[in-house]
């Protein structure tokens, strides 16, 4: 049975996790950036056990990555993985869509995305971590009622999370993208399969090819950027 220490050091560790997590999508620390247990234990008030228990947590997520005598380091974006998330999520939805398109044409799964899609509908700019772009296909899913579609979307969403959120955080406005989410509802509001399909098909190559952007651009950054500074922005950087 947990003792008073064991809550305490559990409590402890979920703090580390979420401010690690906060560091990454603030993008204080970034894809690349090594740092060590005792620095995070310094920023952020932890003795090293709940530190550690964090980090391993995080790396089973595929965040960070532990190095050899080396201390860790933010897990490096692969891109062929990106690509191959960004199918499966695609494949996923695609199910998810026509399970609507299939069900009454105003069932209470469709009405559900209807209600959702009215409240975000005023502004569709991603906020810090993507929403409510995420939120919008994770309600798509949601709506099919496929209780495992909804875990693996989610899965593949929370990997695919920091890529979306550093590419849509570079691309400026967002209402140049090529298909939104009312073109999506309307093509799927007339049953209109083959057009949702295209539509939804057309939005996620999109964010795709907004992320792929984004690597090329920074990858000719860090290319002229000396290792040392890399792996030192962390550090200097001021809560």
């Amino acid at each position: 049975m947990p003792n008073d220490t064991d809550a305490r050091r559990g409590s402890m560790s979920e703090q580390v996790y979420d401010g690690l997590k906060a560091d990454f999508f603030a993008f204080r620390l970034m894809p690349g950036d090594r740092f060590s247990e005792g620095e995070v234990a310094t920023r952020l008030h932890a003795s090293r056990t709940p530190v550690r228990e964090a980090l391993y947590r995080l790396q089973r997520e595929g965040y960070v990555e532990v190095l050899f005598r080396s201390g860790w380091r933010v897990r490096p974006f692969d891109p062929q993985q990106l690509d191959e998330l960004f199918e499966l999520r695609l494949t996923i939805e695609l199910a998810a869509l026509e399970k609507l398109c299939s069900g009454p044409k105003m069932g209470t799964p469709l009405r559900a995305l209807l209600r959702f899609h009215a409240h975000t509908t005023a502004s569709e700019r991603p906020g810090p971590d993507g929403r409510p772009d995420t939120c919008f296909h994770r309600a798509l899913v949601t709506s099919a009622g496929n209780r495992e579609m909804i875990r693996i979307h989610g899965e593949v969403t929370e990997r695919l999370r920091l890529a979306l959120t550093l590419g849509l955080s570079q691309c400026g406005d967002t209402s140049d993208r090529t298909t939104t989410h009312s073109d999506i509802l309307s093509a799927l509001l007339n049953r209109d399969t083959e057009l949702a399909r295209t539509r939804l098909t057309q939005h996620i190559r999109d964010a795709q090819r907004r992320v792929q952007e984004t690597f090329k651009t920074n990858d000719s950054r860090n290319s002229a950027e000396p290792p040392l500074q890399n792996e030192s922005r962390w550090r200097a950087r001021k809560y």
